[in-house]
Formats: C-alpha cells, sequence, structure tokens
C-alpha cells in the first residue's frame, strides 16, 4: 500500500456520514490489542479554543523532555498534522504501516467504522507504538459519544468554550451541548473548565461533582495582558509575570491562563512540570491559520474563525489591533452548514470591502451566494472565481486603502491562500 492508497482508505468511509457511538471503535481498538489501553492522557473538548489550548499545553509537556503525543482536528496543509509525536507529524511511511495493519480488522466490521473512528484508531495505535509519555487528546465531536471517549480515566479532563455547534447531533441549547461536553468526565479524573458560559459551567461542574472529581476554572480576573499585537502577547497570570506567547489574537492570553492552570493540575498528580518550563513551552508553542500574521506588507492575517464564536473574536482582535469600524479589507469564505447570515452580520461590520470565494469542499457555500449574505449589511461584497483571484483583488485593495487584509473563514481555504501568497508576495 502507498502513501496515497492510504489517504484514499482512510477517506473512502467518508460517505458513511457521522454516526455518533462507541460500539464501533470499541469493537476495532479491540481487534487490534486495545492500544489505548496503558497510554495517558489529556483529553480536551469545547467548542472553541481546543486546538490552541491543545498545542500550548503539548508544548509545555514537551518542554518538560517528555515524550509528547498530540491529536488535533482538522488539519490546515496536509493529512499528517492532525498527529504528532515530540512536535513531529507522523511520517507518510508509519501512517501508511498503521493502515494496512488495521484495516483487514476494519474491513471485516459488519457495522464499519466511520472516517473519524478509523482516524482514531489509527492513532491509539501510532501513540502505543512510539510509547508516548503523555498525549494532548482533541475530541473530534462533542464528547459523550466521540470515538475518542473510549479512553480510561485520563491525566486530566478539560472543556473550553461552548457554543451552538453541530447543533443537529448535540442539541439546539448550550445545555444540551455542555452536557455532551462533560461526557468526557470519568472517575476521579481532575476536570478543567475554561469556558466562560454560566450554564455550561453549572453543567459541567455538576458531572465533575458526581464523578468525584477536583473541579478548577482560570481566575480571568487574575490575567492582565501587558501588550498584545499580531506577533503575540505579553502578560501576568495570578504570580507568573512576563509570560510571553508568539500566538496573535486577544483571545490566546486566556487559552493561555487555562494551559497554566492545566499544568498546574497536572504537577499536583505528579508530573515534573515548573513555572520555569511553562514559561519555556508557551514561548515557543506554533499554532497556524488561527489569527496568524503572513505577512506584514501589507498586513494580512488569516483566521480560521468559523462559526459565530469564532468570527467574533476574531473581529474583537481586530478592533483592538486595527481599530474599530470598518477598517479592514476582508477574504471569505465559510462552509454552508455554518451560520452564515451571523459570520455576515459580524464580519460586515470590520469589513470596508468584502470579497468572496468558495473553499475547496463539497460543503462550501458558493461565493455568488455568500455575496448575497453581505448585501443587507450595506457593505459591497465582490464574488471571486477563484481562490486566486480572490487573493490578488483582495491585497490589490488594501494596498490602494492602506488597510490590512484579513483572510476570515474557513480552514479548507488556508493551504490555498498560501500557495496563492508565495507567487503574489513571497515574504513575511
Amino acid at each position: 500500500m502507498t502513501y496515497k492508497e492510504a489517504l484514499e482508505y482512510i477517506h473512502s468511509t467518508t460517505w458513511r456520514g457521522s454516526y455518533p457511538g462507541l460500539s464501533r471503535i470499541r469493537e476495532l481498538c479491540a481487534a487490534i490489542g486495545n492500544p489505548q489501553k496503558n497510554l495517558r492522557f489529556v483529553h480536551v473538548a469545547g467548542t472553541n479554543g481546543k486546538g490552541s489550548f491543545c498545542a500550548m499545553l503539548e508544548s509545555v509537556l514537551r518542554a518538560l523532555g517528555y515524550k509528547t503525543g498530540l491529536f488535533t482536528s482538522p488539519y490546515v496543509k496536509a493529512f499528517c498534522e492532525r498527529m504528532r509525536v515530540g512536535g513531529e507529524n507522523i511520517t507518510e511511511e508509519e501512517l501508511t504501516s498503521i493502515i494496512e495493519f488495521i484495516k483487514p480488522y476494519a474491513d471485516s466490521m459488519a457495522d464499519p467504522p466511520t472516517e473519524f473512528e478509523l482516524i482514531t484508531a489509527v492513532i491509539f495505535e501510532y501513540f502505543r507504538r512510539n510509547r508516548c509519555d503523555i498525549i494532548v487528546l482533541e475530541v473530534g465531536m462533542g464528547g459523550r459519544l466521540d470515538s475518542t471517549n473510549i479512553i480510561d480515566p485520563p491525566e486530566l479532563s478539560a472543556i473550553g468554550e461552548i457554543s451552538l455547534d453541530h447543533t443537529e447531533f448535540l442539541g439546539s441549547t448550550i445545555k444540551a451541548i455542555a452536557s455532551e461536553k462533560a461526557g468526557i468526565i470519568k472517575d476521579g479524573s481532575p476536570v478543567l473548565f475554561y469556558g466562560t458560559d454560566k450554564e455550561a459551567y453549572a453543567v459541567i461542574k455538576k458531572a465533575a461533582t458526581k464523578h468525584g472529581c477536583e473541579f478548577r476554572t482560570p481566575d480571568y480576573d487574575a490575567l492582565f495582558v501587558k501588550n498584545s499585537s499580531p506577533h503575540g502577547s505579553t502578560f501576568d497570570y495570578k504570580e507568573m509575570r512576563d509570560v510571553k506567547i508568539p500566538l496573535a489574537g486577544l483571545y490566546q492570553p486566556k487559552n493561555a491562563a487555562a494551559v497554566i492552570e492545566a499544568a498546574q493540575m497536572l504537577a499536583a498528580k505528579g508530573w515534573n512540570i515548573t513555572d520555569e518550563t511553562i514559561r519555556a513551552g508557551l514561548s515557543s508553542v506554533s499554532w497556524p491559520a488561527r489569527f496568524e500574521l503572513l505577512r506584514e506588507n501589507p498586513i494580512i492575517i488569516f483566521d480560521g474563525g468559523h462559526n459565530p464564536q469564532g468570527v467574533r473574536a476574531c473581529a474583537d482582535s481586530v478592533a483592538a489591533y486595527f481599530g474599530t469600524g470598518r477598517c479592514v479589507t476582508v477574504l471569505t469564505g465559510i462552509m454552508a452548514d455554518k451560520d452564515t447570515d451571523m459570520a455576515a452580520s459580524i464580519i460586515s461590520k470590520m469589513a470596508a470591502s468584502i470579497y468572496t470565494v468558495t473553499p475547496a469542499n463539497a460543503r462550501s457555500l458558493p461565493a455568488a451566494e455568500y455575496v448575497a449574505k453581505f448585501k443587507k449589511y450595506g457593505v459591497l461584497a465582490t464574488p471571486c472565481e477563484t481562490v486566486g483571484d480572490g487573493v490578488r483583488a483582495a491585497i490589490a485593495d488594501a494596498v490602494a486603502n492602506n488597510r490590512p487584509l484579513i483572510i476570515s473563514g474557513s480552514l479548507f481555504l488556508y493551504e490555498e491562500v498560501l500557495r496563492e501568497l508565495d507567487a503574489v508576495c513571497p515574504t513575511l
């Protein structure tokens, strides 16, 4: 089997869609020897901020010298980004080897695994083969019935911001969605809730109490951001002073404060974590496509916020860095199953001009249809035939009007945007 064939096999299960439940993943993992057993995890759920939190915490744990695993969704450039050991992506050869090992078991199942269930089995086997000390494991969707939830009680369960997303599977209220996310909580494992919604807080605290878990939240009143720019932030949190992170976005210091709490909770369980290793890990973290500064002349920023909470967070950062009102040029593309009206409403408040494109995905909202969403808000929006056309038009607009360019929406845009930028303005 080649790497291309391995990817084709993984994606061939896409037609099975999403069928929440744990029976298939349990059957498949049992068949391959339950690779998730005897591994130690930090299990992370939430609607927004999971990826940044996971990347920061893994960087802290790696700075300590632990052999770390990291599993996140989705990828932004290459499939192998989703699973890493020691900060390095799985190799194409190792992924192919694991698929060859798992395929006969998956093919023999009367009720075959979904794509995400197959990927989950792959990452468990990958981390077992690499003898990871600790793994930061991001939930795919929800929590209670997510295929990652067959692990034994983790070192820590962390749940971030919760908003209305995937409502067809998780419920139509914050309370219902929080209940699904709280499904990752297991007897005796410490729980960190780093969201801000009071209703979600009540649901998750109740679940933690039921399972006899330590429950903690960050004290955001003790977070003082000294400076924040598209190059990152410096902040104080409780007794820790002048903590630096290279990730832009007003929301990232809050994610970092949550990571500090998580690290301290792990230290209480015996992990050899100190303030200095927390600083070292946070200062060296990398996490692309989340309010990422791509170019400086003109300023070009990519932000993959694609639900209302994510788009609003992007707009807040734009206002803080560049001013309020319609002060930026925006290039945007989005999936049709997202709250496209709300996204258009938020973007319209910050954009002087808008260019829409169609991301390379079957679920994408066509650029011409997205334009119609903006008309009601009185902002000029122009549909573009290709992402390349959109990049060139948006850059020309930003330069002519001396405005920053914000590329916002689906992460499926990221790779093509980078490729076009390399051709149009190759240097940062």
